[in-house]
């Protein structure tokens, strides 16, 4: 006898800028490479530009406009981070483009970063994108390389039943 069985849900997360994806691992910042936060990649950028890696709404911006945090239409919070320990430069070098609660679709334009900035102050450019919830992920499919923004595949995950 043949059962139905629902199938895992998959869900698509794509690259919120352009450059290349590494592993988490990588990240020279215990707190993102040991996964602490959550478990993602991370992206060295090429361009300053940030868009939203999936549909959703966003649900925090840190003060100092280096992390953006959104949520979902399935329920999984994704934190882009710009740069390491970039929270010191107090919001310099950096420009919001949308507000907590803004309904956002993938590529909208979330952020403007200035990289050179950023790397002239001392600081790293490497991007952790981490889901800040991943309870309900039963897989991530990570992919490597380089990406653009708002069009190439960064993870993929498979949500449990």
């Amino acid at each position: 006898m043949f059962g139905f069985h629902k199938k895992n849900k998959e869900i698509k997360i794509l690259a919120p800028m352009d450059g290349k994806l590494i592993d988490l691992t990588e990240v020279p910042d215990q707190v993102f490479s040991q996964k602490m936060v959550g478990e993602g990649v991370a992206i060295v950028p090429e361009k300053g530009k940030v868009v939203s890696p999936i549909d959703g709404k966003v649900v925090q911006i840190f003060p100092t406009n280096h992390a953006i945090g959104i949520l979902s239409k399935d329920g999984l919070e994704v934190l882009i981070h710009v740069g390491i320990d970039t929270v010191e430069l107090k919001g310099q070098g950096f420009k919001r483009l949308v507000e907590v609660n803004s309904e956002i679709r993938v590529g909208d334009e979330l952020l403007e970063v200035d990289l050179e900035y950023i790397k002239s102050k001392g600081k790293q450019i490497i991007t952790p994108i981490i889901i800040t919830n991943g309870e309900s992920v039963k897989e991530y499919i990570k992919m490597s390389g380089k990406v653009k923004a708002g069009k190439d595949l960064a993870i993929e995950l498979v949500l449990k039943k």
